[in-house]
């Protein structure tokens, strides 16, 4: 009897660290599943913190409904940045990809990048920026992805593409190249378009380095629940898109 009993303890020691360790494993799994790639967007949905007053006018914006914003490019635009740091305009060519060209005149169009921040600025490599300072903005454009474009030209430096976590997963963030980064062309990153004149890319704030989790810059989840609060109290320094306007088409 007391064999039995003995047994039957250990049996249920054993089961129960076996639960403690698929707990860890689950938790594990999760975090890698978060884990964001160089240049990559994350297509979760979030909850946002804080709202605009929840007026006629605002549920009508394109900003809250994007399916409102889905005009055809021209063959060829130019968008000016009013940075923090001065103008950066970028010449855009349809032909090169032409969802991503017309994503992001829609996105420029309706206003999607006033005052937001270029939050992930690294030496060398990038300066990446297009999520929306308001969480609530954040959360109506978190599953509005558009078709991959093939890839017709190289991300050398000056080039422009958005950013992609994977297959046909292009949003609202995008990036500039700072060097000669053609290995992202093999991974799927389509440039739209390209700066005349890199002097205010070269001059944004690059100190807080990669984003959270793999080194101490903003997290892109905390931008996504948080907004423009979030980073104005914890990353000070960022620079930001004060203004984007479309100066010739």
């Amino acid at each position: 009897m007391v064999e039995s009993v003995r047994s039957y303890a250990l049996m249920l020691c054993f089961l129960a660290l076996a639960l403690v360790a698929a707990g860890c494993k689950s938790r594990a799994d999760t975090r890698a599943i978060h884990e964001q790639k160089p240049g990559e967007e994350s297509r979760r949905t979030v909850q946002p913190v804080a709202q605009p007053p929840n007026t006629a006018s605002a549920q009508q914006s394109p900003l809250l409904n994007p399916e409102k914003a889905s005009a055809t490019a021209p063959g060829t635009y130019t968008v000016r940045l009013e940075t923090t740091k001065g103008d950066i305009d970028i010449e855009v060519h349809r032909d090169w990809a032409p969802r991503g060209a017309d994503r992001f005149y829609n996105l420029v169009k309706i206003g999607y990048f006033n005052d937001v921040a270029f939050f992930r600025v690294i030496d060398g490599f990038m300066a990446q920026t297009g999520l929306h300072g308001n969480p609530e903005v954040n959360q109506a454009w978190s599953r509005q992805s558009i078709i991959d474009d093939p890839v017709s030209e190289s991300n050398t430096r000056g080039r422009v593409s958005f950013a992609t976590s994977g297959k046909d997963s292009r949003g609202t963030q995008f990036f500039v190249n700072f060097g000669d980064n053609s290995r992202l062309d093999q991974m799927g990153f389509a440039p739209f378009g390209e700066v005349r004149d890199m002097k205010a890319v070269d001059a944004l704030y690059s100190g807080y380095g990669e984003s959270a989790p793999r080194g101490n810059g903003p997290s892109q989840m905390h931008i996504r629940l948080k907004g423009n609060d979030y980073l104005r109290a914890n990353f000070p320094d960022l620079d930001y898109i004060k203004r984007a306007i479309i100066l010739s088409q």
